[in-house]
């Protein structure tokens, strides 16, 4: 007999409906805290962790393989001795949270020396922490722990060179990691019980609504009727759900399970559907408002607000879209598919009349969020709104539906909950450390200060961890060790060009003076790239850091944090496409009965737009609020990308030529290529638009 040990906990099992009923507990305490309770924020993320910790451990076995046994009676005996193990897990998480809150403050009574008890449970929550987000995403997160907390009281002092630390005692590493307010319970794990868990559980709310089928609806009506129409819905629809889905995966899943095989009966092969809705399942996570978490903690990082992040992101996430969108035509265009008849589409005028009130939601937290409202204030009355409009349908939600929503939203909280402790720990010790600043230093010295390889190094880097990582961890460690070599790289570049235009202010001239007085006679008047380049070298780090601060402004210094920010979360991202190891294309090639490696690498290809718009974030102001700059860069990086994707698929409405597929390149970079005179762009419009007259003619014959 083969069972696992998940089937025995069944939603209809007692132990499923424990999580269940468990699961609205944890929700309504969780909208309490982010709407009128006044818990101190210690105290609440120690408690995120109790509650998720006993949901993890039910949700997710201790052994979660399936048992062989010969006789029932021997299978359930050891499926309740890892259900006993399992309990015993989750409420020895709920009591480390509750022994924080009652043993605070008599720990900085007695000069926070530790008693037995503080020995026991500061230890166990960590390897509590340890085990659970093994549990729910493998290995890497901690053995990455275990790794971080020994190389501070023990292994970090025998390292030569740059990383040697000098160690502290594991009193007080076990005080920096549990009872701090920078450590498992600190800014992290803040963030997961805040905006993070607000917005799952909103995003939880509109899927128990009916919006899922809403935005597939909504997707074939408005591009159904096109050429390549089922692949345009993948996309709309992907990106649709993924502005409200914390999971790429989840997106895929979803939406997958409609648009792949209506790709398939259109005509597109298996494998090419699969990766069109993984690639643009992943964009998912790249369009505001919820950004897969990365928005918050992002915002959280660079302490720039929330609206702004997602109102910058907003037209970069499009321009990836975009880049998908083109796969899609191109190759339908190839396969000579016809436009879909209007009479399989849904019309537009019925779909909004009969679900156009799930807009409602989606209008009240925007504008709340715009209206200043924080974005957990904005999220719970959202909730609420979700509410409100079902009722403006036939399908209106009742209170089974709203515990359904509550329950769930808890549920596919679980994992990011866990991890986000889990990856406070790590990055605890980076700031404890310095690890971060020194491993900066090293991309730079490894770059030679070359911005371009700095970003393919860091590309190199979220590969690898991704291989192992979710996207948002990856995100949280990559972030925390090279966005301030990417932040200073970005923001070196725009000090180049103002010295190099003559852009000096008087203060920042007297710093030269000190360094390099023979230069201050050229100094204010325009010199090259070379020669500013060649001055700004003179300078040492902290005369450098004091001169960019004089020579640009707030603003420039903020897109240059964003910028550097944004790339790593792109970047990190990839991981869901590129194999070996991309769970988004595997998830869509189970539905569509592709290949799973050959569909990885399918979707790779299509999600070419995760390694183009970043280039674009560190080399033009695309995330800066000068809006007709912004436009430009949009119409020209849109024009670029399907200049590019035609030279690589060697198609654009006609086959195209080896030559002509090198002129598409040169013309994708020349349309990219940030410092070119505006002729140059149009010179390259009108090549473009010659190469594509050229082929749909070759195309008709």
């Amino acid at each position: 007999m083969l069972i696992e040990v998940n089937k025995l906990r069944s939603p209809d099992s007692f132990t499923g409906q424990v999580v269940y009923w468990f699961g609205i507990v944890v929700a309504l305490v969780h909208i309490y805290f982010n709407t009128v309770g006044t818990v101190s924020e210690l105290y609440t993320s120690a408690l995120h962790f109790g509650m998720f910790g006993l949901l993890a451990a039910f949700i997710y076995p201790f052994v979660p393989t399936a048992i062989k046994s010969s006789s029932s009676v021997a299978l359930k005996k050891k499926a309740r001795v890892i259900l006993t193990i399992d309990i015993v897990i989750g409420l020895l998480a709920a009591v480390c949270a509750v022994y924080l809150i009652f043993a605070e403050v008599a720990l900085y009574e007695r000069g926070q020396t530790f008693i037995v008890s503080d020995w026991i449970f500061s230890l166990l929550a960590v390897l509590l922490a340890v085990e659970l987000t093994r549990r729910t995403t493998g290995w890497i997160i901690p053995i990455l722990i275990i790794i971080s907390i020994t190389y501070v009281v023990w292994w970090g002092r025998y390292v030569e060179g740059i990383f040697h630390f000098p160690g502290l005692s594991l009193e007080t590493q076990l005080y920096r990691s549990y009872f701090s307010s920078d450590g498992m319970f600190g800014p992290i794990a803040r963030i997961s019980s805040t905006y993070v868990f607000m917005f799952i559980l909103f995003g939880a709310f509109l899927q128990k609504s009916g919006a899922g089928d809403f935005i597939i609806q909504l997707a074939r009506c408005l591009v159904g009727k096109l050429i390549g129409g089922p692949g345009l819905v993948a996309v709309f629809g992907s990106a649709l759900m993924g502005s409200i889905s914390g999971s790429a995966v989840a997106n895929t899943v979803s939406t997958g399970t409609i648009t792949i095989p209506l790709m398939k009966r259109t005509g597109f092969s298996p494998r090419f559907a699969a990766g069109i809705e993984a690639a643009a399942s992943t964009g998912g996570q790249l369009m505001p408002p919820v950004m897969g978490a990365g928005a918050f903690i992002m915002s959280s990082y660079t302490q720039i607000s929330y609206l702004d992040i997602i109102t910058v992101a907003f037209l970069p996430a499009v321009l990836y879209f975009l880049s998908v969108v083109f796969f899609v035509r191109i190759e339908a265009r190839r396969l000579n598919l016809i436009e879909t008849s209007s009479e399989a589409q849904p019309r537009f005028a019925t779909v909004m009349r009969e679900r156009g009130h799930l807009l409602i939601p989606l209008v009240v937290l925007i504008g709340l969020l715009i209206y200043g409202f924080t974005p957990t204030y904005a999220a719970g009355i959202a909730i609420l709104s979700v509410i409100g409009a079902s009722w403006l349908s036939p399908r209106k939600m009742g209170v089974r539906d709203i515990l359904d929503a509550l329950a769930m939203g808890a549920r596919q909280m679980t994992t990011m909950a866990v991890l986000l402790v889990g990856v406070g720990i790590i990055v605890n010790v980076v700031s404890t450390t310095g690890i971060g600043n020194m491993f900066s230093l090293m991309i730079s010295d490894w770059a030679q200060g070359s911005l371009l390889i700095t970003i393919l190094l860091v590309a190199l880097a979220s590969l690898v961890l991704g291989m192992g990582l979710p996207v948002t961890a990856a995100y949280i460690v990559l972030g925390t060790l090279s966005a301030p070599a990417l932040f200073n790289l970005i923001a070196g570049e725009h000090l180049i060009n103002a010295i190099a235009a003559g852009q000096v202010p008087d203060m920042a001239k007297a710093v030269f003076l000190l360094v390099a007085p023979e230069q201050i006679a050229a100094l204010g008047n325009p010199m090259s790239y070379a020669q500013a380049a060649a001055l700004l070298d003179k300078l040492p780090p902290d005369m450098l850091n004091l001169v960019r601060e004089q020579v640009l402004s707030p603003a420039v210094l903020t897109t240059a944090l964003l910028s550097a920010h944004m790339i790593v979360f792109w970047l990190s991202q990839d991981s869901n496409v590129t194999p070996p190891v991309c769970l988004t294309a595997f998830a869509a090639a189970t539905i569509a009965k592709s290949p799973p490696m050959r569909t990885g690498l399918t979707a790779w290809k299509v999600a070419k737009g995760l390694y183009i718009v970043p280039l674009l974030f560190a080399y033009t102001p695309f995330l800066s609020n000068d809006w007709l700059t912004v436009l430009s860069i949009f119409f020209f990086g849109t024009a670029g990308i399907y200049a590019l994707v035609g030279a690589l698929q060697g198609y654009l409405e006609g086959s195209v030529f080896w030559y002509w597929r090198i002129v598409l390149i040169g013309i994708g970079v020349l349309l990219l290529w940030p410092q070119l005179d505006l002729l140059f762009r149009l010179g390259g419009l009108v090549v473009l638009a010659v190469v594509f007259v050229t082929t749909r003619q070759s195309a008709t014959r």
